[in-house]
């Protein structure tokens, strides 16, 4: 009788283990259906037809046309389709990949992006790849207030414990460089390190159209190591509420500057900052969720060339 009642205990305990353990995977997050867009470039720069990955339906596309999230897929990228004084210039930093055992993931690297154009420009920009879920707004006409090209962010209102995914990282043993296209290259002494943040938004719209947030949950860490193989169900905690008196909060942890504000659209349709204002309650239910995982952790046109980091099958934990 006694052994009976430990087994139906363990068994019990086993099934709430399981239940507790829930993931729920982010569309199109395994990594395994990708859109091919084949875009020619300006004849000035060379005229190459170069491919340009996005993740969502297996498809492929033709020609310099703005790319919008298809299938339901709420994944948008650092790759780009870019228009600037009637040039056409593509760049891609994130790709599909195979894993050994079957299946894709998601590459990205860090590179320097050149353009050339025979007795005008020929510069090198450092580009590091990224994925996000949101929108980038093509083509890009220019490179200033780089946020307000793209909608960080998508609508929901659950409260996952954990961010759950595979990864593989390469960062190269070298120092890591500068490269805007204007004036040298030059050499940053550290190592870059890969990022992934998940970040719970309570959002909400005043009367002129401003975006307003509170954040809800927090996780964000840096992966500075490489990694001989794949790490398998990696878990990032969120943590809900005002951390900042917690021992492991940092400051990459803290609100959202204003002059660093993500963009979405507001009901109008306009594109607008999303002022994060304040911590909301550790109860408190979301509106947004927004999600990156980047090659590079240190600003525009800083970083390693050659540093990878993939990902694949990412899921959220309940």
């Amino acid at each position: 009788m006694k052994k009976s009642f430990s087994a139906y205990i363990l068994l019990l305990f086993s099934l709430l283990s399981v239940e507790a353990q829930k993931t729920e995977a982010i569309p199109f997050g395994n990594m395994d259906s990708w859109v091919t867009r084949n875009i020619k470039e300006s004849a000035i720069i060379g005229g190459q037809t170069k491919q340009v990955y996005a993740i969502g339906p297996d498809e492929t596309i033709n020609g310099d046309k703005p790319y919008v999230p298809k299938g339901g897929s709420p994944w948008a990228s650092s790759n780009v389709l870019a228009k600037v004084v009637g040039i056409t210039k593509v760049s891609n930093t994130v790709y599909p990949d195979n894993r050994a055992g079957g299946g894709k993931c998601a590459r990205m690297t860090t590179i320097l992006e050149n353009c050339k154009a025979i007795g005008l420009i020929n510069i090198d920009v450092l580009v590091s790849g990224s994925i996000f879920l949101g929108q980038m707004f093509e083509p890009i006409k220019s490179t200033s207030n780089p946020y307000s090209k793209l909608e960080m962010g998508i609508p929901f209102t659950k409260r996952p414990a954990a961010l759950v995914f595979d990864y593989r990282l390469v960062i190269p043993d070298t120092d890591m460089l500068y490269s805007s296209g204007f004036g040298k290259k030059r050499v940053v002494k550290g190592r870059d390190k890969a990022e992934v943040f998940i970040y719970l938004q309570r959002r909400w719209e005043d009367s002129e159209g401003n975006i307003h947030a509170h954040r809800v949950g927090t996780a964000r860490e840096l992966f500075g190591k490489s990694s001989d193989s794949w790490v398998n169900g990696y878990r990032l905690k969120v943590n809900y509420g005002d951390i900042t008196h917690e021992p492991y909060y940092t400051q990459r942890m803290a609100l959202i500057p204003k002059d660093n504000s993500y963009y979405a659209r507001n009901s109008k349709g306009k594109i607008v900052p999303v002022i994060e204002e304040g911590w909301d309650d550790a109860d408190a239910t979301p509106t947004h969720l927004l999600m990156m995982f980047s090659a590079g952790s240190n600003g525009a046109y800083i970083g390693t060339p050659g540093a990878t980091l993939w990902v694949d099958n990412v899921a959220l934990a309940y």
